[in-house]
């Protein structure tokens, strides 16, 4: 007699990060753009079709593939920490970011890791640092998608209030006292700072403040060193204001902050580099974790970045780039002015930086994506923006639930003047 077949298979076994990780933002808004192709989304942290390298990536790639035993090399499985002629060429980049030499900064090529563009570097820092349960202190707004990662692990991210200067140090310290009062200190992994023109918000950590973090971790690393986790992903979109130097700067010994920056934006995300700089006790952890994920990212992308160097073709690339954000940036803010100046209790932050506007509506407002106003833009209007609560940790009580992010990255500026008449209609109808 033949058993009964059981034709219903149960689940599969997930894992806890499985499920720390499950219904991620990033992939509703994706769905959403794909969904509806008549909005104009002011969603998008793309960047400008219009901008990629085409011309220079072309000549890097006919050059560099002229020799075979060179394409073969370039074709070829790389190292783990990546390239070794582009690592020494990032020693170079970041001396001349930083208006010092290498040998003033302590920074050799052994110290850099490059990577699947920098959000495989912030992944590969949480896993090598953060267990189920620790912490991690974020400004108050933050990169929801690095909120994201820390979720996937099991960590508790916990905000810290900002202001027009970033990440406020006295309330950095009152987060700091607070959780040695309740006996969460030991938990405290990491601080992590969006330091230049901050996806969300637009801002940048102030020249002071700079010094003052690194002080601050030091000071409260008690029994085991407290990191501090610098994204400079926009450093090289500046437009205007004033000129800073990095966290990671600013710690003389090398051994408190990890800086993080990418290609992606100044360059081109398709070839998908980045790169980061490490207290020399990370290094080896932070490769031995990566060989567990790919023994080395794109050996191809790579040499093109490092032809592109090679070639002076860099520099004036970024120069364009910044025109054209500048530009697209002016736009927007104009818009607003245009828009939004006479609607009472809105407000907006003006980015040096970036590709970002934050924009400020009356608390009676709920932008979320299940508040009137989403659905009326999104269905009514045709244009899409980013709630504002997505970027803020914790629970909905300590979240700001009347905000939005707006990009100009993708959009012309014909595009984002319609968006934002657009969304200032939905407003109104708000209102």
């Amino acid at each position: 007699m033949t058993a009964d077949i059981n034709t219903e298979l149960p689940p599969p076994p997930f894992s806890h990060r499985r499920r720390w990780a499950s219904e991620q933002a990033i992939s509703f808004l994706m769905q959403q753009a794909v969904e509806n192709r008549d909005v104009v989304s002011l969603a998008a942290g793309l960047v400008d079709q219009a901008s990629l390298p085409v011309s220079e990536t072309r000549t890097v790639l006919e050059e560099e593939l002229r020799d075979a035993d060179h394409a073969r090399e370039m074709l070829q499985y790389g190292t783990t920490a990546g390239l070794e002629k582009l690592r020494e060429t990032l020693v170079e980049h970041l001396s001349r970011l930083e208006q010092r030499s290498a040998m003033e900064m302590d920074l050799t090529a052994d110290r850099i890791v490059l990577t699947t563009g920098s959000q495989q570097f912030l992944s590969l820092v949480g896993e090598v640092l953060l267990d189920p349960g620790d912490i991690c202190l974020v400004a108050a707004p933050t990169y929801f998608v690095f909120l994201g990662n820390l979720n996937g692990l099991g960590a508790r991210a916990i905000s810290v209030a900002t202001d027009a200067d970033g990440m406020r140090m006295d309330a950095l310290e009152a987060q700091l006292e607070r959780l040695e009062s309740e006996g969460e200190l030991e938990r405290v992994k990491l601080i992590y700072l969006v330091s230049y023109y901050s996806n969300p918000s637009g801002l940048s950590l102030s020249e002071d403040r700079r010094s003052e973090v690194v002080e601050i971790a030091r000071r409260w690393s008690k029994r085991h060193r407290i990191m501090i986790l610098e994204d400079a992903a926009y450093r090289e979109m500046r437009y205007d204001g004033p000129v800073f130097p990095s966290v990671w700067s600013h710690d003389v010994p090398n051994e408190s902050v990890i800086l993080t920056q990418t290609f992606s934006k100044s360059f081109s995300p398709g070839i998908r580099v980045g790169y980061g700089i490490l207290p020399r006790d990370l290094v080896d952890p932070i490769c031995d974790r990566k060989g567990n994920e790919d023994f080395g990212s794109s050996n191809f992308g790579q040499h093109i970045i490092s032809g592109i160097f090679d070639r002076g073709l860099y520099y004036p690339h970024v120069e364009q780039v910044r025109a054209s954000y500048r530009s697209k940036r002016d736009c927007m803010l104009d818009a607003a002015d245009k828009y939004f100046g006479d609607i009472p209790g809105v407000s907006w932050v003006h980015p040096h930086g970036g590709l970002y506007v934050w924009m400020t509506l009356p608390d009676s407002v709920d932008t979320g994506f299940d508040g009137s106003l989403f659905d009326r833009a999104t269905k009514h209007e045709k244009v899409m923006y980013v709630p504002g609560e997505l970027f803020y940790a914790g629970s909905t009580a300590e979240k700001f639930t009347h905000q939005m992010r707006l990009s100009y990255g993708v959009q012309t500026p014909e595009g984002i003047d319609e968006g934002m008449r657009r969304l200032s209609q939905a407003v109104r109808a708000m209102l």
